[in-house]
C-alpha cells in the first residue's frame, strides 16, 4: 500500500475526554499550519494497518494505577503479540503525548510503555515524548504547548511538505471557524408524534435519557447511552458529626427497573441531575427556546438513523431535556478552545480582546487562573461575556459533556438483595478568590430526600473496579482510610455471609480518620464484626485497627498502625493473604507500600531490596490491588 505523504494521523485513547481535547487541539494547530490531519479514537483504528501510516501522533491518558483506557485495551493487546517482527514499523514516524497526574505512583505509565513498544517495533520518534501533568499550574497544556512547538519544527525537518509555508506560518483562524462538527435540526411540534415524549414515569425517563445521550457529542466509549438500570434512594444518612467540617453520607438505593448483578469491589457510575435554576439561566443567557424539539447529529451523518446501540437519531427531544442530560453547564470548566470560539461571536470589542488574549499562548496562565483554578463554569463564563451569542451548534460541540460520576460500591449483594449502597464524601471547597464550590453529583445526591413521595429516578451503570472480589478461602489485609473504606464494607459483609455456610478466611482492616468523635465512619459496623468470632476478630486471626490522625499531638496514619501490627500482617501474608488498598492517591498508597516493604524486610529477615521484589511478585500474582483517586 502506498503511503500518503505529509498527512498526520492523530490517535487518542481517553477515559474521561481530556486526551480527546488534546488530540483535537493538535489536529487544529496542524491544520492552521496547512497540514492535513485526521483525529481518530484508537479503538476506531485497525492496528494491523499501522505499518502503512507515514506519521502517527499518539495522545494517551493513564487511568487508575497505571491502567490503559478501555478504548486502548485491544490495540495494546495487538502490539504485544509475540509474532510481530522487530522491524514491523520500520519507516513509520511517530510521537507520543501522555496525560497523567504526578500525584499517582504510575505517572503517565501508559504513554511511557507505548513509546517504548512503538520504538521497539522499529518506528522512529519525531520528538521526545511529552508528558502532561494535572498537577502543573497550567494543567496538561503546560507541557502540550512547548511539545507541539518542537513537534512542528521536527516534522518540517523530516518533510517540508507537512508545512508548505513553514512551521511558523499560521492560517487565519476565521477560515477554520466556518463550520461546527454538529448539526441541529429543529422540528415542528405538530409534525412530531408527541405520544412517546409525554409518556409518564420510568419508561419516559429511560427513553429520554437514552435518546439524549445517543445524540451527545461527549459520549465516552466505556459507558453505554442507555443506563444499565434506574435507582431510587431509600436512605440518606450522614456519617460525620454535624458541624465538624466534613460531610460523608451513606446512601442506600433500590432497583426500580431491572436488577443488575454486581460483585463486591465493583463501581457504580451515576448520572447527576443539574440545578433547574442553572439550566433555565443558561437557556435564557443563550437565547434558546427550551420547548424546541431537536435532533443532533454529526455533520455528514444525516443519513444515519441509528447509533451503534440502535438508538434512533431521528426522534426529536426537547432542547431543555437535551441540555439537562448531556451538557455540563454549571459544574465543569470550559476548555481553552471554548474561549477562542467565543471571541468570534463577541460583539463588544473589549470582550473580544479579552477572549483573544485568553486563547493566546501569552494568556494561557491568566486563563488558567481565571478558569480552571476558579473552576469557572460555562454559565459563569457566558455571563461574564454577555455580548457573546454563540450558536447552539457550537455550544453542543464545546460545552463539556455531563459525565457520570464513579463511586466504589459499599455493599454486598448477598447481604442486600435488590439494593446497592454508596459511601460518598459531599465535596465542597473554596477557590483562591474565596468562592465556594461544590461537587455536582455528591451535592445533588445529598440533597435528595428518600421520603419524597415522587422520588427521583437515578440513571446508573455498573462497572468492574480495580478491586477484584476475593475467594472466601483467601485471608485479606485491607487498608482503607476515609471513604477508601467503602468497598471494604462490602468485603466484610460478604465474608459475614460466607461464614454462614462455612468458615471463611480472616480479614485484617486498617482504617483511618481525623477524630474518633467526628468522622469514624461505620464505627458500630466495624466493631460488631470484630467481636464474637466475626470476620474482623483477632480470635479468627484478623483484626480491626484505627488511626485517628488528629486525636494526639503527633499525627498517626494507617501505615503507623500497620507497622505496630507487623507480625500479624506478616503471618497473614505467609498464609497467602491478598492486600487491598483504597483511598486518596496523594501519598497514602506509596506510604502503605513503604510500610509493607519494611514489614516484609523485618519479619522475613531479608534486605529492603528483596522485600521490594517480594511485593512486586505479590502484584504480579494478583495479590496486591490498589484503587486510588485524586
Amino acid at each position: 500500500m502506498e503511503k500518503e505523504p505529509a498527512k498526520l494521523l492523530i490517535l487518542y485513547a481517553t477515559q474521561t475526554g481530556n486526551a480527546l481535547d488534546a488530540a483535537e487541539r493538535i489536529g487544529r494547530e496542524a491544520e492552521r499550519r496547512g497540514c492535513a490531519a485526521s483525529v481518530r479514537s484508537i479503538d476506531d483504528f485497525d492496528a494491523s494497518s499501522l505499518p502503512h501510516e507515514d506519521t502517527v501522533i499518539f495522545v494517551v491518558s493513564t487511568t487508575g494505577q497505571g491502567d490503559t483506557p478501555d478504548s486502548m485495551k485491544s490495540f495494546w493487546k495487538y502490539l504485544l503479540q509475540r509474532n510481530i517482527a522487530k522491524n514491523w514499523l520500520e519507516g513509520v514516524h511517530y510521537a507520543v503525548f501522555g496525560l497523567g497526574d504526578s500525584g499517582y505512583q504510575k505517572y503517565n505509565f501508559v504513554a511511557k510503555k507505548l513509546d517504548r513498544r512503538i520504538s521497539d517495533l522499529g518506528a522512529t520518534a519525531v520528538v521526545e515524548r511529552g508528558l502532561g501533568d494535572d498537577q502543573h499550574p497550567s494543567g496538561y497544556e503546560g507541557a502540550l504547548d512547548p511539545w507541539m512547538s518542537s513537534l512542528w519544527s521536527m516534522l518540517y525537518q523530516i518533510n517540508t511538505k507537512f508545512f508548505p509555508n513553514g512551521p511558523d506560518f499560521v492560517i487565519s483562524d476565521t477560515k477554520l471557524i466556518n463550520q461546527p462538527k454538529f448539526q441541529i435540526t429543529y422540528h415542528e411540534i405538530d409534525k412530531v408524534d408527541l405520544q412517546s415524549s409525554s409518556a409518564p414515569g420510568l419508561d419516559h425517563v429511560q427513553m429520554q435519557t437514552g435518546r439524549a445521550r445517543s445524540m451527545s457529542p461527549g459520549k465516552v466509549s466505556h459507558i453505554k447511552n442507555i443506563p444499565d438500570c434506574f435507582l431510587k434512594m431509600i436512605k440518606n444518612q450522614p456519617l460525620c458529626r454535624a458541624g465538624c467540617g466534613k460531610d460523608v453520607r451513606h446512601f442506600e438505593f433500590e432497583f426500580v427497573s431491572s436488577i443488575i448483578e454486581y460483585g463486591v469491589g465493583d463501581v457504580l457510575e451515576v448520572l447527576p441531575g443539574q440545578d433547574p435554576a442553572a439550566v433555565d439561566a443558561f437557556l435564557q443567557c443563550c437565547n434558546l427556546n427550551p420547548e424546541s424539539l431537536i435532533t443532533v447529529h454529526p455533520i455528514g451523518m444525516e443519513s444515519r438513523h441509528r447509533d451503534a446501540e440502535g438508538n434512533d437519531y431521528k426522534v426529536p427531544i426537547k432542547l431543555k431535556t437535551f441540555v439537562e442530560l448531556t451538557m455540563d453547564i454549571a459544574s465543569a470548566s470550559p476548555r481553552r478552545y471554548f474561549f477562542e470560539v467565543m471571541s468570534y461571536f463577541a460583539t463588544a470589542e473589549h470582550e473580544k480582546e479579552r477572549l483573544q488574549y485568553f486563547a493566546s499562548p501569552e494568556g494561557r496562565d491568566d486563563l488558567y487562573q481565571y478558569n480552571q483554578k476558579e473552576r469557572r463554569t460555562v454559565l459563569e463564563v457566558l455571563e461574564d461575556f454577555p455580548s457573546v451569542q454563540m450558536p447552539f451548534e457550537w455550544l453542543v460541540q464545546l460545552v463539556p459533556p455531563l459525565k457520570t460520576r464513579a463511586f466504589s460500591i459499599s455493599s454486598s449483594p448477598s447481604a442486600h438483595p435488590n439494593q446497592v449502597h454508596l459511601t460518598v464524601n459531599v465535596v465542597s471547597w473554596t477557590t483562591p478568590f474565596k468562592r465556594k464550590r461544590t461537587g455536582l453529583c455528591s451535592t445533588w445526591l445529598a440533597g435528595l430526600d428518600p421520603q419524597d413521595g415522587m422520588g427521583v429516578y437515578i440513571p446508573a451503570w455498573f462497572c468492574k473496579g480495580s478491586l477484584p472480589p476475593p475467594p472466601p478461602s483467601i485471608p485479606l489485609v485491607l487498608v482503607g482510610p476515609g471513604t477508601g473504606c467503602a468497598p471494604f464494607r462490602g468485603f466484610v459483609e460478604e465474608r459475614a455471609m460466607q461464614d454462614m455456610s462455612g468458615s471463611a478466611a480472616p480479614v485484617m482492616l486498617f482504617f483511618g480518620c481525623r477524630n474518633q468523635e467526628n468522622d469514624f465512619l461505620y464505627k458500630d459496623f466495624w466493631l460488631s464484626h470484630a467481636q464474637n468470632s466475626g470476620p474482623l476478630s483477632i480470635a479468627r486471626g484478623g483484626g480491626f485497627y484505627v488511626a485517628f490522625s488528629r486525636d494526639q499531638p503527633q499525627k498517626v496514619y494507617v501505615q503507623h498502625k500497620m507497622r505496630e501490627q507487623s507480625q500479624r500482617v506478616w503471618n497473614l501474608l505467609v498464609e497467602g493473604a491478598s492486600i487491598y488498598v483504597s483511598g486518596s492517591s496523594t501519598k497514602m498508597p506509596s506510604d502503605v507500600m513503604s510500610a509493607l516493604e519494611e514489614i516484609i524486610s523485618k519479619e522475613a529477615g531479608v534486605s529492603r531490596e528483596t522485600a521490594v521484589l517480594q511485593l512486586r511478585r505479590l502484584e504480579k500474582d494478583g495479590r496486591y490491588h490498589v484503587e486510588a483517586w485524586s
